[in-house]
Parts: C-alpha cells; sequence; structure tokens
C-alpha cells in the first residue's frame, strides 16, 4: 500500500486530469488547478466575438481566472494562490476537495493588485461569507493597497482577514509546505508582482503567472525550469498578432512561442516540466483541440487544465 501511495502522484500525471483527480491519494501534499483563465476568464465579459460567443452559449467550457489550491492532507490545511473574481466557484471546488470541517483555509497567497488575482477576497467580507482572520500573504506595497483602499480596507478593519508579510526570496513556512515569493517584472501601477516557489516534502513547484518579457527578469529562466519540478509560467497569449489593431509590444507579457522558443534546447524531461497557464480570451490553446495546442504539446510543453492534481 506503502509503494502504491508514492506512485499516485505520477499516475495523476500520466493519465491526465479526470483520472489524476480520481487517483490522488488523500495524504502528503497535492498542488491543484482551480483556473488557467488570464484576469478576465473566458468568455470575457464585453467580448462578443465569434471566438467568446460558445461561450456565451454553452458550446464551451468557461475557464475561471488562474488560481492554484495547495492542499496539505497531513495537517489538514488548504491554501489559495490568488482570490480571482471567480472566487465562489473556486471556494466551491476546495470545499470538494479538502472539505472545510476538516480542513482549515491556512492563507491565500497574492502575487499583485491586477484584477484577476485579488479581486476574489470581497467574497470574505460581511455581504458575503463574513470570513474570520484569514491569513491574506501579500508583499509590503500589495499590503499597503489593501490597508488604505477600500473596499479592502474594511475587511483588515472588521478582521476578516489578516494580513501576513511576504518578502523577496523569504521563505514562508508552513509545517511540511515552503513557500517562497520572488519579484518579477510587470506592470506594478498599485503594486509589486511576485511569482512563487512551491515546495513539498519531495517536490517543488513555480508559479508565475504575470511576468513581462522574460528579457527582463533578474533570474535565468532555464537555470529556474531545471531547480523545480513543475514550472507554471505565464501564457497570456500566443504569438503576436493576436490583438488585431493593437501593438502587442506595449503589452509585454512572454508569447508561449517565445518561451518555446527559448525553452527548445532543454532535454525532453525539462521541457516537460513547463506548464502554460493565464491563458487570455483570445489564446486558442485555452482548448485541445486547436492546431497551437497540437504544437505546444508536440514540443514537449504542457498545457494546464482545471481538475489537475500534482503530487509535491
Amino acid at each position: 500500500m506503502k509503494c502504491l501511495r508514492l506512485l499516485l502522484p505520477a499516475i495523476s500525471l500520466a493519465l491526465g486530469p479526470v483520472l489524476g483527480a480520481a487517483f490522488a491519494a488523500a495524504q502528503g501534499v497535492e498542488l491543484h488547478v482551480l483556473g488557467i483563465g488570464q484576469d478576465a476568464g473566458y468568455p470575457q465579459a464585453g467580448c462578443f466575438q465569434a471566438h467568446c460567443m460558445p461561450g456565451w452559449e454553452g458550446d464551451r467550457p468557461r475557464r475561471p481566472a488562474v488560481s492554484l489550491a495547495l492542499i496539505d492532507h497531513d495537517a489538514r490545511r488548504r491554501y489559495l494562490f490568488e482570490a480571482t473574481p471567480d472566487f465562489p466557484a473556486q471556494y466551491f471546488k476546495l470545499e470538494r476537495i479538502a472539505p472545510s470541517s476538516s480542513y482549515a483555509l491556512s492563507g491565500i497567497f497574492l502575487t499583485h493588485a491586477h484584477i484577476g488575482h485579488y479581486a476574489g477576497l470581497m467574497f470574505l467580507g460581511h455581504e458575503a461569507m463574513g470570513a474570520s482572520g484569514v491569513p491574506v500573504y501579500a508583499m509590503p506595497r500589495m499590503r499597503r493597497f489593501l490597508e488604505e483602499n477600500g473596499p479592502w480596507s474594511q475587511l483588515v478593519e472588521f478582521r476578516n482577514i489578516k494580513l501576513m508579510p511576504l518578502a523577496h526570496e523569504q521563505p514562508v513556512v508552513l509545517d511540511a509546505i515552503t513557500v517562497t515569493p520572488v519579484l518579477v517584472p510587470h506592470r506594478d501601477e498599485y503594486s509589486e508582482t511576485v511569482g512563487f516557489e512551491i515546495a513539498g516534502p519531495s517536490r517543488k513547484a513555480l508559479f508565475i503567472p504575470d511576468i513581462n518579457k522574460w528579457s527582463l527578469w533578474d533570474r535565468d529562466l532555464e537555470a529556474v525550469v531545471k531547480s523545480v519540478d513543475f514550472a507554471f509560467v505565464d501564457a497570456t497569449f500566443f504569438a503576436d498578432g493576436e490583438l488585431p489593431g493593437r501593438d502587442m509590444s506595449k503589452i509585454p507579457h512572454p508569447f508561449v512561442t517565445e518561451t518555446m522558443e527559448r525553452l527548445a534546447h532543454l532535454s525532453p524531461q525539462e521541457r516537460s516540466k513547463v506548464w502554460f497557464i493565464h491563458m487570455n480570451h483570445t489564446n486558442p490553446v485555452l482548448w485541445d483541440d486547436t492546431v497551437e495546442s497540437a504544437a505546444v504539446r508536440a514540443a514537449g510543453f504542457n498545457l494546464a487544465r482545471e481538475g489537475m492534481v500534482l503530487g509535491l
């Protein structure tokens, strides 16, 4: 039985999201994908173009904004990475995975102050859940933003949330888990932006849903990928020209094509660590039946999907 439990994380990866979720052991530390979309999800508000209409009319599943759940089954603790506008449905999924009757909501980690990454905090307030003292981990500017601006300041005043400090490259130790924030370049109008290194007892994941071009980061992407077991990286846009009539150099996310080209020289094992996430509603890799999705997989990379379970 012990041997089977050790194999279950690998089984989850091999059999895919649905079977992986069914076979995942309720022991140890697991990372669950709750959302893969860009801040506004899919279909996006106000988008009534041909690519969005299947989402409104029911032919395509909706894609919630990017979020991960981290479950420590042994300590009976659960954590969220990002509080998205899709928080109600994502929290329900979390409840099905790790029910509140047995698992405490022990923290929410925020990357930055763009709407898809923190706006879901509003559901912790007295108009909704009326939560009490939920730890919210945030960098210094992010904490000040929440403390000094309504309605977020009311969450602090009413003690719905308890702000917990983060610092660049300073690990937060949570029983068998270590979470380390890492500053990344991005549009920092209201807060700094971080990614997270999430280390469990056996494996480590990287989570960078938003970043400007890789060349602007003070770390080497190739080296970082080699240092982890799973790398969830920004896939907002697939390629240049995806937004007709707009200068995409002014929205400086790394294109999926750029990331694949940069990492193409890595071994198949290293490339298989990469999971693309945070896809704009225009991005064809939101769907498995596109030429672009097939190209990503043929190149040895992966596309994150809701329901995936990875053992840490």
